[in-house]
């Protein structure tokens, strides 16, 4: 396959001129397209439920959001997009094809083959220079552990390790998550 391709860092405007392609994940890093396999069932259930557990016991005016476009820096562009996200729901009134990081009080990623070193170390520290108060990674391999990171200093701190159950915070709100029901049939 033949791909004609810009000598130069994308813009936003190239960006949104790409074609959709639902067997592949786009990211944008620093103006070069990341490209990545969509995640696989597991994955995508383990994402939808956990989004689905934040709505149902965070307030009415905060959202959980799964896959969406966030706007990480403007210059070089980069955009990533995390597996789940909790914002403010009154963004919710405009309907964006993407959020800026300053409206992303959480980011979840859950580690895939091929994400694992992009997610903790890549995205650990562009989420962190972003301003993202609160990062989660999330290793569905058994058992299943999620990584709880707060931004102290412009730089993550863990705030906690966790298997099978547990009550964590989120924008000030404790939510509780059972790790090995996210991807139970």
């Amino acid at each position: 396959m033949t791909v004609s391709w810009p000598n130069h860092l994308l813009t936003l405007e190239e960006w949104e001129a790409l074609p959709e392609d639902s067997a592949i994940r786009l990211e944008i890093g620093e103006g070069v397209l990341v490209m990545s396999p969509r995640p696989v069932f597991r994955h995508q259930r383990a994402g939808m439920r956990l989004g689905y557990r934040f709505d149902e016991q965070l307030p009415s005016e905060l959202a959980a959001v799964t896959e969406v476009e966030v706007v990480i820096a403007e210059a070089p562009l980069t955009i990533r997009v995390p597996d789940v996200i909790v914002t403010r729901a009154d963004l919710f009134d405009d309907d964006p094809a993407r959020c800026s990081a300053a409206d992303v009080l959480l980011a979840v990623e859950i580690l895939s083959d091929g994400s694992r070193k992009i997610d903790r170390v890549l995205k650990f520290a562009e989420y962190a220079e972003a301003g993202i108060p609160h990062y989660w990674i999330v290793d569905l391999d058994e058992p299943a552990t999620l990584l709880a990171h707060v931004l102290v200093d412009e730089a993550y701190e863990l705030s906690g390790e966790h298997t099978g159950r547990a009550t964590l915070e989120v924008a000030g709100h404790l939510v509780a998550v059972d790790l090995d029901a996210l991807t139970r049939r």
